[in-house]
């Protein structure tokens, strides 16, 4: 017989004979729920004494505590090193799936009516072999967007607009993962400084969506408004077929350091709720000034209850775990691959459709574990982030200086999924491939700037990476000088094409499509302005480069070999895997000697589907990593008696002619760039 969950419905409960609310806090002396007047936030019109059973969770009940309802906690106990219970203070409920702010650095948890329409939507369920993602920031898409009404830019209505939606769908993308949208504010710091944390990497709450997303009209409805408007979007995306991923912070909370604000799981438990020693001195894996302390049952369910309720109660497709090594760590805080909460969330059934991607690293010893994760994760894969960076960019730099850069054998690694990275078991889409991330450089910076530019965050330019595998081409920043212009738009397209054309799950950050810039900041997190929204209003450059991503897209879905689920084995027919042979520039099959040689810089990468779901499918991409122009031997292969020019990285564009090309051919390859072709 299963025992009965002792931390089951913690948060509120509203049935026909009122509230219910249960709290945990093993350490508290007493806890009150209190409940204020629906216009003053300061009069508290209910105190509910809540009584403690044996599992430690406090249960209070009242027929006031109903839909509509402001209500917090305050809570009493003992002193010493790792509490902080200040009774005298009303916190946030942990569960809380509304909150109310009542003053400058004062909120109040809310009961919401949380009934909502779906009518039929459901979750577009897209194969993860079949997944682009787009990272994207809920106010910076459609702050600028002149199609988008007015009132709805930079909002969730905003994102679920017809044209925004039309926009998301024309350039093909299937997934869009949205930075932070749980409830998060400043951190003091910024605000002394006058700025914001524009990204929201300091979440308050997990369980509400952050309320200044919403529209101006739901943000004076109040709560429930609030919770309704983020459902809509995700109503309409899924009706559009795109599936929404969150970029979720159970790593670390707004309560910062010790010395912090007290605002919810310091002041119910500080010694349960964060990682300390005995002396109470904060054990900080994030840079953020707490850790999670989720070797512990109760956060452990913190985080797992919070991950149900978007995923069953929001219809989220998918989550995205900033600092995920930290949730993985024991209560030695070391990682562990089979970490309780990983397991949990792997084997839990009410999560079981659910798309999980790991930022697989922290600040923690042996805090890099990329590669390290169980199945059923894809992880932010930064080894392809390096390397594909240092071909395209650092190579050809040092290159002009005479110096020999990496060679073609660990690019080509990267490029067919990472199998010295991922294991046979897990198969190339447990790398998730970026180029470019909201943290970062973006694309076209890379391509523009050889230093970060961040004295504008406040910290005197010591923020931010300093090692971005970046190449100015010849000046820093903007210029008018044509041929860095040019050469630089071509290192776009050779970057965005090995994004998309690599074998592994991609994902766009947001205006890298057509080459969006933040004027060489590289960790712009403060600032919520014209620096990180996107301009809408494009260049004829940024017109071809969007045309240019579109395609590559389209290139990715039409062709399977492209995009295997599994590595192949020698000698071994494996379904949804790519045979994969590589030819060298004189279409020979490529050597030792070739694979390490710094100098050899081009490859020809003939790849064939084997077909489970969909058509036979065959490819051939010739990458050429030297700025001068190269005549490669297309390869002889059994079964291939032509190729098809799909694409070429040398121009912005192609004509409608088909250029056919038979095997053996002598094939003139410009400097610097990629050609795709299909082989019949």
């Amino acid at each position: 017989m299963t025992p009965p969950d002792s931390l089951r419905n913690l948060g509120v409960r509203v049935t026909t004979h009122g509230g219910e609310l249960r709290v945990w806090s093993e350490n508290a002396d007493a806890i009150d729920l209190c409940i204020f007047d629906a216009t003053d936030p300061n009069w508290i019109v209910k105190t509910v004494p809540m009584v403690k059973d044996a599992h430690g969770v406090w249960v209070g009940r009242s027929r006031t505590l109903s839909a509509g309802r402001r209500y917090g906690i305050r809570v009493s106990g003992p002193t010493g090193p790792q509490h902080s219970f200040h009774p005298e203070k009303t916190l946030i409920e942990p569960y809380s799936r509304g909150l109310v702010r009542v003053g400058p650095d004062q909120w109040q948890s809310y009961v919401v009516d949380d009934t909502f329409d779906w009518a039929g939507s459901s979750k577009p369920k897209i194969a993860l072999d079949h997944t682009v993602v787009y990272e994207a920031h809920v106010r910076g898409l459609t702050n600028l967007n002149p199609s988008v009404p007015a009132h709805l830019r930079g909002t969730y209505a905003g994102l679920a607009h017809e044209s925004t939606i039309g926009y998301l769908k024309n350039l093909g993308v299937t997934s869009i993962e949205l930075l932070p949208v749980q409830a998060f504010v400043s951190e003091r710091r910024l605000i002394k400084q006058g700025l914001t944390n524009y990204w929201g990497y300091n979440t308050f709450n997990f369980f509400t969506p952050h309320a200044d997303y919403a529209t101006q009209s739901s943000q004076a409805a109040g709560p429930e408004a609030v919770l309704r408007e983020f459902k809509g979007m995700v109503k309409l995306l899924h009706e559009a077929g795109l599936e929404v991923i969150l970029d979720v912070v159970y790593n670390h909370t707004a309560e910062e350091g010790p010395n912090g604000p007290v605002s919810s799981l310091r002041g119910i438990d500080n010694a349960a709720y964060y990682r300390q020693n005995s002396a109470g001195a904060y054990i900080d894996l994030t840079g953020c000034g707490n850790t999670l302390n989720v070797s512990h049952d109760v956060p452990r369910r913190l985080v797992l209850d919070s991950l149900r309720y978007w995923a069953n109660d929001l219809q989220i497709d998918g989550f995205r775990f900033d600092l995920a090594a930290t949730l993985a760590r024991d209560e030695h805080v070391e990682f562990q691959q089979d970490s309780p909460l990983l397991t949990a969330i792997q084997d839990d059934p009410e999560l079981a459709d659910v798309k999980l991607i790991a930022e697989p690293w922290d600040i923690g010893m042996g805090g890099w574990q990329t590669g390290n994760f169980p199945g059923g994760w894809t992880e932010w894969n930064d080894r392809y982030r390096d390397r594909m960076r240092s071909f395209w960019l650092t190579d050809l730099a040092a290159a002009r200086d005479g110096h020999a850069g990496s060679g073609i054998g660990r690019f080509a690694t990267r490029l067919a999924g990472s199998a010295n990275t991922f294991s046979q078991e897990r198969g190339p889409l447990a790398s998730l491939n970026f180029i470019t991330a909201h943290d970062g450089f973006t694309i076209a910076d890379l391509t523009s700037y050889n230093v970060k530019h961040n004295v504008g965050n406040g910290e005197s330019n010591r923020d931010g990476t300093d090692s971005n595998n970046s190449f100015n081409h010849g000046a820093e920043g903007p210029t008018r000088d044509k041929a860095i212009l040019t050469v630089r738009r071509k290192a776009m397209r050779n970057l965005l094409a090995t994004l998309l054309l690599s074998a592994g799950v991609p994902m766009i950050t947001a205006g890298d499509e057509f080459g969006r810039s933040q004027r060489g900041n590289n960790n712009a997190y403060c600032h919520d302005s014209e620096l990180t929204w996107l301009n809408w209003d494009l260049d004829d450059w940024q017109v071809d480069l969007h045309r240019v991503t579109r395609r590559l897209l389209q290139l990715r879905r039409e062709n399977p070999a492209l995009r295997p689920v599994w590595f192949g084995r020698p000698g071994e027919t494996t379904l949804s895997a790519s045979q994969m042979d590589w030819y060298n520039i004189e279409g020979k099959s490529m050597s030792e000697d070739d694979w390490h040689s710094s100098n050899e810089r081009t490859l020809q990468y003939l790849a064939a589907s084997t077909p489970e779901h969909e058509e036979f499918n065959r490819i051939l991409l010739i990458v050429q990593g030297r700025e001068e122009d190269v005549t490669v031997t297309l390869p002889v292969h059994e079964g291939v008696t032509s190729y098809t020019l799909l694409w070429d990285s040398s121009h912005d564009d192609l004509s409608d002619t088909v250029i056919e090309h038979a095997p053996g051919d002598q094939y003139l390859v410009p400097g610097a760039s990629m050609q795709l072709l299909r082989a019949h």
